[in-house]
């Protein structure tokens, strides 16, 4: 089966690019935007519209394939590509993309991702955002032509086994930290709520006192509300490093204010991601080494997430290697092609890491769906609800699509038996 044409259309991702360093510095609110000027070279203002790019791949028989271009919110910061525009990337995709496709014979995914390694490095090097939509139509492309499903696909050539279960599902609230957290409870979802506490005096506190706050609130909801005496969820709050400028740098004091939110979380298993930002990945890794060391010390169950600075394959491995966290987020847009999330999930996995595939709100709906069938080819220890920022459309599309599989996969199962 060959790919007769390839077709680009320009779209829109389902929430925003964001200026983190600028709003890690202050940036006031002034209702949905932020006032002041960018930081982070390529923004013309702090929060901008978010951009994505569809690539189409029709086949000889007429199926469609289909991938989306998106990149993270926080584009440009923590060693991650730059802003991801359409406008400046089609002609990128028509001049190279487009020939390099058109006409190529769809084999194993594997086969055609191996192709592409001219794309990821050096002079012909593509953007993360344009390798992660072309390997997701690429194995859309492979699905269709073996009439299979995607996690199928990616089951049968990395010889992994598809377990029939439901990957436990991580819903993000934004800034709605109240009523979005009100729904997660009434839908049973698996880990919540991320808090996004990107900024110390309005979600943080000063010395953290709102976080706390926020977790004996929670506590105290799912008591209120608890939808089944069975449902005691995860909690997992990204702090985007704040608690590192909250403490002045000084990693024990990090590590002791983590320690002590255990008791706020009242038994549910507690995560605090991205405690401290160091602007460089080796300073990273010894800052979380250190926490996770003193963590150890003080006797804590709180685990702790790496998510700045780990951005790549290569990163990953780094941050597993010196077992420097509990957890590593393998944020999706940011790993280019997705054989690079295949690759990461099993890596963290067979070497002791626990593994969440995470992204970002800043995707699309075609994404989130890929992600899903990875997800149940790799199983991680938790996904992503995504994307968007209102929980329940990306929890939707990831659910949904997470069920619709299964019930496909028990029918072939119970078929061959």
């Amino acid at each position: 089966m060959k790919i007769k044409r390839v077709l680009f259309a320009p779209g829109t991702s389902a929430f925003f690019f964001d200026d983190q360093r600028a709003i890690k510095a202050g940036a006031e609110h002034d209702g949905f935007v932020y006032m002041g000027k960018p930081v982070t070279p390529g923004f013309s203002r702090i929060r901008e519209a978010g951009q994505s790019i569809s690539i189409l791949l029709i086949l000889e028989d007429g199926s469609l394939a289909v991938g989306d271009c998106a990149a993270v919110q926080y584009s440009g910061a923590g060693g991650r590509d730059p802003l991801f525009l359409a406008p400046q990337y089609l002609p990128i995709l028509e001049q190279k993309v487009k020939p390099f496709l058109e006409g190529r014979e769809v084999r194993s995914f594997r086969t055609l991702v191996e192709e592409l390694k001219p794309f990821e490095q050096g002079a012909q090097r593509l953007h993360t955002a344009i390798l992660y939509g072309l390997t997701q139509a690429l194995l859309d492309a492979c699905a269709q032509s073996q009439r299979k499903l995607m996690c199928e696909v990616i089951a049968e050539e990395y010889g992994l086994p598809l377990v029939l279960e439901r990957i436990p599902i991580f819903a993000q609230t934004g800034d709605e930290r109240y009523n979005n957290v009100d729904k997660m409870i009434l839908k049973k979802v698996d880990v919540l709520p991320h808090g996004l506490i990107n900024n110390i005096p309005d979600k943080l506190g000063y010395q953290g006192e709102k976080l706390r706050e926020y977790i004996r609130w929670i506590v105290n909801r799912i008591e209120t509300l608890r939808p089944g005496e069975k449902y005691c969820p995860t909690l997992h709050f990204d702090v985007y490093g704040t608690l590192g400028l909250a403490f002045d740098g000084k990693l024990d004091r990090v590590a002791s204010y983590i320690a002590s939110l255990e008791r706020d979380a009242a038994g549910l298993p507690l995560y605090i991601e991205g405690p401290v930002d160091m602007e460089e990945k080796g300073r990273q890794i010894e800052a979380l080494q250190r926490i996770k060391e003193r963590l150890a010390v003080l006797g804590s169950r709180v685990k702790i997430v790496a998510d700045e600075w780990c951005n790549t394959y290569e990163d990953i491995r780094e941050f597993t290697d010196a077992q420097c966290c509990h957890m590593v987020q393998i944020k999706t847009p940011d790993l280019g092609g997705i054989e690079n999330i295949v690759e990461s999930v099993l890596y963290c996995k067979s070497h002791g890491m626990e593994a969440y595939q995470g992204g970002t709100c800043n995707e699309t709906d075609v994404s989130a769906r890929v992600c899903v069938h990875i997800a149940l080819a790799t199983q991680p220890h938790r996904m992503l609800a995504k994307p968007g920022m209102g929980f329940d459309e990306g929890f939707t599309i990831v659910r949904n699509e997470m069920e619709r599989a299964l019930a496909v996969l028990r029918y072939r199962k119970e078929d061959r038996e």
